[in-house]
């Protein structure tokens, strides 16, 4: 009964060739927008969440501020200060803690026989590449164990802050001098995304403990850490822990910055949902119109074929016969230009290939630009739209033709 049906289908679509290539290639335009808007939003936010992975999602960063609310007999306004036994304490008493690593930085020049520059130096640990994703290893090693405990002169340098001291040179091995203190290179990092007024690719990096050469290290600038687990229950328990060690509130938000960097991707991927919805929506009204010229095609169907529903009629033809019958034309329809959209849509996605978003202010960055990825799910939330635009799109005319009365269709010239 339905491949009968579906034959009668395909025979009268046949039978208006032009109009039903017409109104496919609306059809396949219409699905094709749909998909290419998903890919495009699914794109957007893949890129930001690029740009999360690079430096890291699971970590949080908490630096010293100033008090803004009276604690206690203690007045606002009072400096925060960090220490090391700030560190053992998170390590200890926050739950979720994997590894902290404490961090000094400073502004100082950065010599080699043939340059110098002013550069940030900071202080560091081993375990910070445990916990930020773009400390990289590009030739030679990073900070050691023995370095920290033998305080040795031994620094770890950006890509770009290779280019610049060394050019072609090879850097391993090689003497620079960090504010008057000579020191060793042994690493090399490999290059992380960089804005342009950004200095990523230029810190150099050396043993905390001889960061002590540099600057007093006594209070630290700031502390990182990896963490497993809910981001905002490990946020609370450490401004809790912090608050009750340095006598602030724990709501006092200028006595500690928090970059809790999975709060913000999360902020970051509500935007990027929100996209998605509205790209959908304007996919939809696209289809939507490619669905009104099959809807009307299908009306004048109707009309032109009068006679012959009432023949059927005459015949013994029912009306879910008939009615079966145009909505089964509307669906094909349907199914040609849907599947003519997606392959379209799989082409436009391959000549397009990477759009530039953040390379465009960003080095290092093509990671991070949208690329239109046409993903299962995307088909299949498509598909649905088109299913459901192609049952409303026919079942109009389809119940005109099925509620004709055979005896008027027979009189209709």
């Amino acid at each position: 009964m339905l491949k009968d049906i579906f034959a009668q289908a395909i025979e009268a679509m046949r039978h208006n060739s032009r109009r039903t290539l017409i109104t496919v290639v609306g059809m396949a335009w219409g699905i094709a927008t749909v998909v290419l808007l998903l890919a495009y939003g699914a794109g957007f936010g893949r890129a930001f969440e690029a740009i999360f992975a690079e430096f890291g999602t699971n970590i949080i960063g908490v630096f010293p501020g100033t008090t803004s609310e009276q604690a206690g007999g203690t007045k606002a306004g009072v400096k925060v200060r960090f220490q090391m036994d700030d560190v053992e304490k998170i390590q200890e008493t926050v739950p979720g803690v994997l590894h902290t690593s404490p961090v000094l930085w400073k502004q100082v020049p950065v010599q080699n026989d043939t340059h110098s520059f002013t550069w940030e130096v900071d202080g560091v640990t081993p375990e910070l590449t445990d916990i930020i994703n773009n400390m990289v290893i590009d030739e030679g090693r990073f900070i050691s164990a023995a370095d920290m405990q033998q305080r040795n002169h031994v620094a770890v340098i950006g890509s770009e802050a290779k280019t610049k001291l060394f050019s072609g040179m090879y850097p391993l091995g090689q003497k620079i001098r960090i504010n008057g203190v000579s020191f060793e290179v042994v690493g090399v990092l490999k290059p992380k995304m960089q804005e342009s007024d950004s200095n990523n690719n230029r810190v150099v990096n050396i043993p905390f403990p001889t960061m002590g050469d540099i600057k007093d290290s006594k209070y630290l600038d700031g502390i990182w850490i990896s963490y497993k687990g809910d981001h905002k229950a490990v946020e609370r328990s450490l401004r809790n822990q912090l608050a009750a060690a340095h006598s602030f509130r724990p709501t006092d938000r200028n006595a500690l910055f928090v970059a809790n960097i999975m709060e913000q991707l999360a902020q970051f991927q509500m935007v990027s949902l929100a996209l998605q919805a509205l790209l959908l929506f304007i996919g939809v009204l696209t289809l939507g119109i490619a669905g009104i010229g099959l809807m009307n095609i299908m009306l004048v169907s109707v009309q032109q074929r009068t006679r012959e529903i009432g023949v059927e009629k005459a015949l013994g033809a029912r009306k879910k016969h008939i009615l079966f019958q145009f909505l089964a034309e509307a669906l094909v329809i349907s199914g040609v230009g849907g599947l003519g959209g997606i392959a379209l849509a799989f082409t436009v996605s391959k000549v397009v290939g990477r759009i530039t978003f953040y390379s465009a202010i960003a080095s290092n960055a093509t990671d991070a630009d949208i690329r239109l990825l046409i993903s299962p799910e995307i088909v299949i939330v498509a598909t649905t739209v088109l299913v459901v635009v192609g049952i409303i799109s026919g079942m109009i005319p389809a119940i005109q033709a099925a509620n004709l009365d055979p005896i008027e269709a027979l009189r209709y010239e």
